[in-house]
């Protein structure tokens, strides 16, 4: 702990010096991120880090395994922090990242593990449906490195799919206002893929090329009703 009160107190001398106009604009005109990320909270996962964001540019919201509960199923910090982002900040983008090597995708593969551990046993069972595509899915020789990546990503889609349950995100992407980013970070080597909509697949972030979007509807008018007979 040490450390980390050394650092907090050379923040105010040293990091914030250098970038003492921008957070007095951010506090005097308050903060207008363009995205959503929605991450784990593993330490070594820091999406301000990954995506070279500054301060208010990203509206980061973490917790163990990347979770998105299904909005009828939960009225806590996670679907709080994504209406407010989508309805208050208005963001255009939402992200969900996982990674590798990820505990919570461990413990998801192995039940047993989460025994003294009930609290975050009840909180993977949102991941649930990731677990019985890969169980059924994929094959049962499947080394475990590679069951593990195979979980984190299918876990990805997943949670965007408990995404479009939030109401005011089915709004915004049925009025072609917000699209969907699935990604995976790769801590060994840096590398961050993200899910092809239109594919399926994971495909790397390469510079300089558009990354593929998860979801991205066109913007589109409200059916109209049929005319009673």
């Amino acid at each position: 702990m040490a450390n980390i009160i050394d650092a907090a107190s050379r923040f105010q001398g040293e990091v914030f010096a250098r970038h003492r106009s921008l957070y007095e604009k951010l506090a005097r005109e308050g903060q207008n991120p363009n995205a959503l990320v929605i991450s784990c909270a593993d330490s070594r996962v820091v999406p301000e880090l990954i995506a070279q964001a500054g301060p208010g540019e990203l509206f980061v919201c973490r917790n163990a395994g990347n979770i998105v509960p299904p909005f009828a199923q939960m009225n806590g910090g996670v679907s709080s922090a994504i209406e407010y982002a989508v309805v208050a900040l208005g963001v255009s983008d939402i992200v969900v990242c996982g990674h590798s090597g990820c505990g919570a995708m461990k413990g998801l593969m192995k039940p047993e593990s989460l025994e003294p551990m009930p609290n975050v046993a009840a909180w993977l069972r949102h991941a649930a449906a990731a677990r019985s595509i890969v169980c059924e899915a994929y094959p049962e020789d499947l080394p475990e490195p590679e069951r593990l990546q195979a979980l984190a990503l299918e876990n990805v889609r997943v949670q965007l799919d408990h995404l479009k349950t939030h109401p005011s995100v089915a709004a915004k992407l049925a009025l072609g206002e917000v699209r969907l980013h699935g990604w995976y970070f790769e801590i060994e080597s840096g590398a961050i893929l993200a899910l092809d909509g239109a594919s399926g697949a994971f495909a790397p972030i390469i510079e300089g090329k558009a990354a593929p979007v998860a979801f991205a509807p066109a913007s589109r008018a409200p059916l109209a009703l049929a005319a009673a007979e």
